[in-house]
């Protein structure tokens, strides 16, 4: 049974893959372990019908910025796969604390791709847009010239060099504007908000392809299945390595994301009103952190690995869905 390890498995992401698939039956499951060997029938990426168990990890169980903490969490639970969804997220914070960004999202991917190399273990790691600085008139294709604007966007490219350097087979899978009824989002804060305040202003001028979580999750979880039958020489596959881009579609500027999120929030009786929305240009709405203005993400490569019709993007289903569960846990 493949075993596949997940560093942040209680943050956003790890909370969202762990939503795509049902658990263990009671007799066999622990409390790390979630059963995916079913994954064929609920997502359309993957047909294989192989047992994967997903094991999720927090920060105390995983600390990837110390070498034993991740040699302990590797040899303990014997990893075939690695997804690293751990990262240091907060995009405004990480000007006034360089250090510790570039430490977790830096350094960190580097010391777990190099211990994975050691074991023979795949790694899937997680980046984002920001490694761009929006320049491009077209959406960024993978092999593109980056040049973060940020601290944050400089750390997490630096945390893909030193991945793909310590472990070149590794596998970087870059998204943006990441949002579910997990963790702390885009979505969450306009639902607050919209309950709090009567008059809204959101950025009109930066553009890019909000992502649900689920939805990455699902391509996760798909390259990892990639890399478990390219180990096992099983079927002559394609085993994937260096760069992917996934992002939701379409892309959309802040302004026209919360749009919809208050329309369906309205409709669902989540909102008694929808608050007066005021699309500003970004340079009205100042934040410590410099963002790009168009980070819409070619994803030509996803799309030759697995066929663009079997990739779920529609970001308008997200955040049904998103509304939804928000809704049945009230």
């Amino acid at each position: 049974m493949t075993r596949i390890l997940i560093a942040g498995g209680y943050g956003q992401l790890g909370q969202a893959l762990a939503s795509c698939h049902k658990r263990l039956k009671p007799a066999t499951r622990d409390k790390h372990t979630t059963d995916l060997d079913q994954l064929a029938s609920q997502s359309p990426l993957t047909a294989s019908t192989q047992a994967l168990q997903l094991i999720p990890l927090s920060h105390q169980e995983l600390d990837i910025t110390h070498d034993t903490s991740i040699a302990r969490a590797l040899d303990h639970y014997q990893a075939d796969i690695v997804i690293n969804a751990a990262a240091y997220t907060a995009v405004d914070k990480a000007e006034s604390e360089p250090e510790t960004a570039h430490l977790i999202n830096g350094k960190a991917p580097g010391l777990l791709a190099a211990a994975c190399a050691e074991r023979d273990i795949g790694l899937v790691h997680v980046s984002t847009d920001y490694v761009f600085d929006g320049s491009a008139e077209q959406p960024y294709l993978e092999d593109a010239p980056t040049h973060p604007l940020s601290v944050y966007g400089q750390s997490k490219l630096a945390g893909e060099q030193a991945a793909l350097a310590a472990l070149p087979s590794a596998v970087i899978l870059r998204t943006s504007r990441v949002f579910s009824q997990f963790g702390n989002n885009f979505l969450k804060t306009m639902l607050r908000l919209g309950q709090e305040r009567s008059e809204l202003s959101i950025v009109r001028d930066q553009i890019g392809g909000p992502s649900y979580a689920p939805h990455i999750a699902q391509v996760l979880l798909a390259l990892a299945e990639k890399l478990v039958e390219s180990q096992q020489k099983t079927n002559e596959p394609v085993a994937p390595c260096g760069i992917y881009h996934f992002a939701g579609q379409p892309d959309v500027s802040w302004y026209g994301f919360a749009q919809e999120i208050f329309a369906r929030a309205l409709r669902l009786g989540l909102l008694a009103q929808i608050p007066s929305l005021t699309a500003i240009p970004a340079s009205q709405y100042s934040t410590p952190a410099r963002r790009p203005a168009q980070s819409g993400l070619s994803q030509t490569k996803l799309d030759a690995l697995f066929g663009s019709a079997n990739i779920e993007r529609d970001w308008h289903l997200g955040i049904e869905k998103s509304l939804l569960s928000l809704k049945g846990s009230r």
